[in-house]
């Protein structure tokens, strides 16, 4: 057997990266992607691998020199690589074609090892390596019948998106049999290159080779072996988050902060939703009015402001909409000043934003890091400050403080001249209590030092859509953060969200009672494992002890690099002391048996 790589093409969406050097030379992680590809072919015993080169070729020639790779390399040279495509590079290369079977590969491709021992150890003579197809891949695509026939190859142009359920894209590593280069694939690629010319791709080939009666070549589908294609810089970064050791991995991962959809196998027990909402007719409405949205400007922020006062039963001179609770953070924690009361651990988008000296921290000094009203109260009237958090659910603990009691700390602050902003995002998540919110015109009313915060995203699993509100009754402070922010600071879609969001209550609710069912069957099954200690916690995220031998980070890293899941390591965060902590969401019972039964497994060794 013997191996093609297709490198003459210029890369040019690379940009600079490509303005001296081919796009195969670019470093995934300091290592060229050639340089990768050829050390992968190297250890199958191959009889030769041969490159077609183009664009910068001697030069890419002269780096290979410098590699260790045993196999003999030939080069095959495109001089008109700026004029043709690929269909061309392999046509120049036929004659190879028809000498042995042959892996034929792209140049800009990063996979481990695992994705050609599937397609060199499948008995199945020709092959077409294919995975399922993703939001984020581009290129051909194909449709498969249940024996792993390749029924149809689309283009770009003959691309469905109702039909992406369907769809396998083609990894661009091939196997050839020689009888199949001899009777299929090279007097198809002859004929093709003479009718139609040499600017297409090879790909068009097998296309017409897939209509025949007996196209002698099939696909093979890829599991969870790691690959990716490499066509722009975006396309690199992800690449060098997946092709690296396991610490850099998860730093790469977590410094993203979501656009995980871009990794297929991740399950992410990291950033926090409700895994239970929106419905589906729900989404429904939204897909139907996507064209209206996206061609139209959002209202602005006093139509927005109706919306969320008539959604939360609010006055709209009492609230405020943001990108998110994190634009309203930012703005409030500006034109608040003095020093602040933070209960550590905690979410650190508000200490965040202040200087240090200003951080009056209150710690809880036991193992569940649990507080209640009347121990903020004693704490803070001994170290008075002119604002003080609360986050309830608290993050990451999810300690919970009732709603009289919350009301008493209320009153406690209009006593002593505290502004209050008690931030409930993960509030709809608990059930020891019915209507345990603040957000009520009385409430504001009575307490005007008050400050409520929930993140729309969290509670009603629309992250997308970046939705927060802000709520006073002190319409000073709703006026400045409403000029604060920009004019148009939410898109269509969450305005629309807001728009219909209330005829859908009783589909929430319902949700939220499937929570409350699924969060005490987690917490149960994760009590059941050794080395684990689980917190109450009255939110969509649980806190966990790692007891020894174990680390959180050892557990994190395990989980991402063994078993593609991601959680919050928190043992680094303010306030734990060295304490070995981890924060896990509350998913769907399919994913949290994917997760107990890692842990039980990592944890019981």
């Amino acid at each position: 057997m013997q191996a093609i790589i297709l490198a003459a093409g210029m890369g040019k969406r690379l940009k600079e990266l490509t303005n001296n050097a081919t796009k195969c030379m670019v470093k995934v992680n300091g290592v060229t992607m050639i340089e990768r590809m050829l050390t992968s072919l190297d250890r199958l015993s191959l009889n030769r691998i041969i490159l077609v080169v183009g664009y910068e070729g001697e030069k890419l020639k002269e780096y290979i020199k410098t590699l260790s790779v045993k196999t003999p390399i030939e080069f095959v040279e495109n001089k008109i690589y700026n004029k043709t495509n690929n269909i061309y590079s392999l046509y120049l290369a036929k004659d190879h074609l028809l000498n042995e079977d042959t892996l034929l590969l792209e140049s800009d491709l990063v996979f481990e090892d695992a994705v050609l021992d599937r397609i060199v150890n499948d008995p199945q003579p020709s092959l077409a390596l294919v995975a399922k197809f993703e939001s984020w891949m581009d290129g051909t695509v194909v449709e498969l019948d249940d024996e792993d026939n390749i029924v149809r190859f689309r283009s770009k142009n003959e691309f469905r998106f109702e039909d992406i359920k369907n769809y396998y894209k083609t990894v661009n590593i091939y196997k050839f049999s020689k009888e199949f280069s001899r009777s299929h694939y090279v007097p198809f690629l002859e004929a093709y290159c003479k009718a139609l010319g040499n600017n297409e791709y090879y790909e068009q080939v097998l296309k017409v080779i897939t209509l025949l009666d007996k196209p002698d070549i099939k696909a093979i589908r890829l599991h969870d072996e790691a690959w990716y294609e490499i066509d722009d810089v975006q396309d690199l970064d992800i690449a060098e988050s997946i092709f690296t050791n396991d610490k850099d991995r998860l730093k790469k991962l977590q410094s993203r902060f979501g656009g995980y959809w871009r990794y297929p196998h991740l399950i992410d027990f990291c950033y926090l939703v409700n895994p239970f909402y929106p419905c589906q007719k729900l989404m429904d409405e939204i897909k139907a009015n996507f064209e209206v949205l996206i061609a139209n400007y959002p209202s602005g922020m006093r139509v927005n402001s109706l919306l969320a006062a008539k959604l939360f039963g609010l006055r709209a001179s009492h609230v405020v909409v943001g990108n998110g609770a994190a634009e309203l953070i930012k703005s409030l924690m500006t034109k608040l000043s003095g020093k602040i009361g933070v209960i550590f651990p905690t979410f650190e988008e508000y200490p965040n934003r202040r200087a240090g000296e200003e951080i009056v921290p209150f710690m809880p000094q036991n193992s569940d890091f649990s507080y209640t009203a009347d121990d903020l109260i004693a704490f803070y009237t001994a170290h008075p400050v002119s604002v003080l958090t609360l986050i309830n659910p608290d993050n990451p603990s999810g300690n919970y403080i009732k709603k009289a009691d919350v009301l008493r700390l209320a009153k406690w602050a209009e006593e002593t001249g505290t502004r209050l902003i008690v931030d409930e995002s993960f509030v709809d998540f608990c059930d020891k209590e019915e209507s345990p919110s603040l957000l009520s015109t009385e409430l504001l009313l009575s307490y005007p030092q008050l400050i409520v915060v929930k993140s729309i995203s969290k509670s009603y699993g629309v992250p997308g859509v970046r939705l927060g509100i802000l709520a006073s009754a002190d319409e000073s402070l709703i006026s400045f953060i409403k000029q604060d922010v920009a004019i148009w600071n939410i898109n269509s879609f969450g305005e629309f969200y807001m728009q219909i969001a209330e005829k859908y209550q009783s589909d929430y609710q319902a949700a939220l009672r499937r929570f409350y069912d699924v969060r005490r069957d987690y917490v149960s099954a994760l009590r059941e494992i050794k080395g684990l200690r689980v917190i109450d916690s009255q939110a969509n995220y649980l806190m966990c002890e790692i007891l020894p031998p174990h680390t959180a980070a050892e557990v994190t890293e395990h989980l991402l690099c063994a078993h593609n899941i991601l959680i919050k390591d928190l043992s680094t965060k303010r306030g734990f002391d060295g304490g070995q902590y981890i924060r896990i969401a509350v998913k769907r019972p399919e994913e949290n048996d994917v997760l107990v039964r890692a842990l039980k497994q990592l944890l019981s060794e």
